[in-house]
């Protein structure tokens, strides 16, 4: 394996989504989603350890699953985590892993990868992400894997790339916001659009200059620090100045930003893994339509749900169509997959009424 190919794993999310199941303590990465056998930090690893060494993946992620994450990856050192003492969004924590990984190997090609997406063809993963690798080694270049829609999709950012471009790898020209449904289908109609799936790939000397011209003041922040940086003085200098950072994407922060960005259309099957739905989708269904994890059924009248329990448990369901129908420790969840963007609310109602009992 390249010696000099790293990855920052982003394993902070709370996936507030997919409550009663991620809850604060144990969020979903954590979880066995699909009901493979493997969590979806474990899936992720496995996945990008198929091209980087293993000793090269660093876990970017809060500081209060520093304990989760050596539970479930014990082939991962101390070295290999990276900890956020507080919530600051995407750009602080890519920026501070980078000048880690920098200072470590100054030639070093790195993915930014979260932890909690789905991916069927990990081949074509890996293909894509040697592609991406061997561009930004010989061009200043910030890349991202764009998605190809297969349909309006108003939940996702998009990228518009150069329609011109005849290469595989093509210029970026921007990036939108989550369109409305009109919007999408434009989008879909134009051809030159991807779904943003959040993959990023560069060089640690593109993207460190990157946020040295767009981010000055975040990076003097993390760049103050470099003396301490893998030594036994960075956890010090990290609880003292993280939360000084701002709360900004690396979207906004440095891809909008510049002019050096590029995308890849990914050859391969993803998924975000960011509602319920997007987990009915992937799952394969019974003769009713309804897809489970974990429970046995029983069932009449009863289509399009999906169905979660913790253990084994019999659920018998008769009369209810696409619900999400969730049971785990204290809480049970029966609520309309076409209502799924508001189990966010929800939580907050939740907490409002019991406190963080629940959640």
């Amino acid at each position: 394996m390249n010696k000099n190919y790293y990855a920052i794993l982003m394993a902070g999310g709370v996936g507030s989504r997919f409550w009663p199941v991620s809850t604060q303590d144990f969020p979903k990465q954590f979880h066995d989603m699909l009901g493979t056998g493997d969590t979806l930090i474990q899936k992720t690893f496995s996945r990008l350890s198929k091209l980087i060494p293993k000793e090269n993946i660093f876990i970017l992620t809060n500081e209060r699953y520093n304990n989760l994450v050596f539970e479930q990856l014990p082939e991962v050192t101390q070295r290999q985590g990276v900890l956020e003492p507080a919530m600051r969004n995407t750009a602080p924590c890519i920026l501070y892993a980078s000048l880690k990984i920098q200072k470590e190997n100054p030639n070093a090609l790195m993915i930014v990868a979260p932890s909690d997406h789905w991916i069927e063809n990990e081949d074509a993963f890996t293909n894509n992400v040697e592609q991406a690798f061997e561009f930004c080694r010989t061009h200043d270049a910030l890349m991202t894997l764009g998605i190809k829609p297969t349909f309006p999709n108003t939940g996702y950012g998009y990228i518009e790339y150069d329609k011109m471009a005849m290469s595989a790898i093509k210029p970026v020209n921007q990036f939108r916001e989550k369109p409305d449904y009109e919007t999408a289908k434009t989008f879909i109609e134009k051809g030159n659009f991807l779904w943003n799936a959040g993959i990023f790939i560069w060089s640690v000397t593109s993207v460190i200059d990157a946020f040295r011209n767009n981010q000055s003041d975040l990076f003097k922040l993390f760049e103050s620090g470099i003396t301490s940086y893998n030594t036994e003085k960075e956890a010090k200098f990290i609880a003292e100045n993280y939360a000084k950072a701002d709360n900004i994407s690396v979207d906004y922060a440095i891809m909008e930003a510049s002019k050096n960005v590029f995308v890849l259309p990914a050859t391969f099957d993803w998924n975000d893994l960011g509602t319920w739905g997007s987990l009915y989708d992937k799952l394969s269904k019974d003769s009713s339509n309804n897809a489970v994890v974990n429970a046995k059924t029983l069932t009449e009248n009863a289509t399009g749900n999906m169905i979660r329990t913790q253990g084994k448990k019999l659920v018998v369901i008769d009369g209810l169509n696409d619900y999400i129908v969730v049971d785990k420790d204290e809480v049970l969840l029966i609520f309309p997959k076409s209502k799924e963007q508001d189990i966010k609310d929800t939580l907050k109602r939740v907490k409002d009424n019991f406190g963080d009992q629940f959640i």
